[in-house]
């Protein structure tokens, strides 16, 4: 079973590569355009570091490996499950109704039924970012991987959750788009700058500390308590994601249009 929801996801993302490369200038483009994107951003970082060496313990270093897991999870995420980020749309318009037609998981098919190409371009920026450091040993490699896969993990069933009130709303496209905006920013900032409650909100309310700062954490030093926090913010976000996504399907009302997809 789990093998064939597999081979179904890699026929979707060869379709969708595919689909993508009919327009090679067009797809190359926007990957470069958003590595070049994510450079001039963290240049940013660069002067500001020039200029203050540390930030309560934090140098630039330590940006980049906390550009490394954004901007991969990011990428990750919007390239292989780009409908995450109109998924509100989807649901709003009745598009539903195509998925459900089909014996595949309707929540698994709408995500990775469409690829965001720029994502492939935080993707590779990403893997630079944390190539920088110079530290390849496996042990970092491996919880870099493990990091990335979890920030995504988190990211993805945030939105998810999200977009799923739509059910309930009648559109959260302005909502999505803001959260994703709040997720990216508060991401990339130093933890140590935020106490109290404004750190609590980071790791709960919005989770963006755990997109960022937290696996960044765990890459540059293995703790057992980092990699706890992380797996459980994962299982409890994905949880909730999908227990929300499948109780607003039940009272999914169908659009009177008929969708087309070929």
């Amino acid at each position: 079973m789990l093998w064939r929801e597999l081979k179904f996801l890699f026929a979707l993302w060869k379709a969708n590569l595919l689909a993508a490369m009919e327009y090679r200038i067009a797809f190359l483009s926007m990957v470069l355009g958003m590595m070049l994107n994510n450079a001039f951003y963290f240049l940013f970082w660069v002067i500001f570091f020039d200029r203050f060496k540390q930030v309560r313990g934090w140098v630039l270093e330590d940006m980049f490996l906390v550009f490394g897991v954004v901007a991969s999870g990011f990428g990750l995420g919007i390239y292989f499950f780009g409908n995450v980020l109109q998924l509100s749309n989807v649901i709003a318009k009745g598009q539903l109704d195509y998925y459900i037609a089909f014996p595949r998981p309707v929540l698994l098919h709408t995500l990775a039924s469409r690829s965001v190409a720029s994502g492939l371009g935080d993707l590779t920026y990403g893997v630079i970012s944390f190539l920088m450091l110079g530290d390849l040993s496996l042990d970092t490699i491996g919880r870099f991987i493990i990091g990335v896969t979890l920030a995504t993990t988190i990211f993805l069933s945030f939105l998810i959750l999200v977009n799923s009130l739509t059910f309930w709303t009648g559109s959260a496209t302005m909502l999505s788009a803001q959260v994703v905006n709040a997720l990216i920013t508060f991401s990339i900032y130093p933890i140590t700058l935020f106490d109290g409650t404004a750190k609590f909100f980071l790791l709960t309310i919005l989770p963006a500390a755990f997109l960022g700062a937290v696996p960044a954490e765990f890459v540059r030093s293995f703790t057992w308590s980092t990699l706890g926090q992380m797996l459980l913010a994962a299982f409890v976000f994905l949880g909730l994601s999908i227990s929300m996504f499948h109780l607003g399907l039940r009272r999914y009302e169908s659009g009177s249009a008929i969708q087309t997809q070929i």
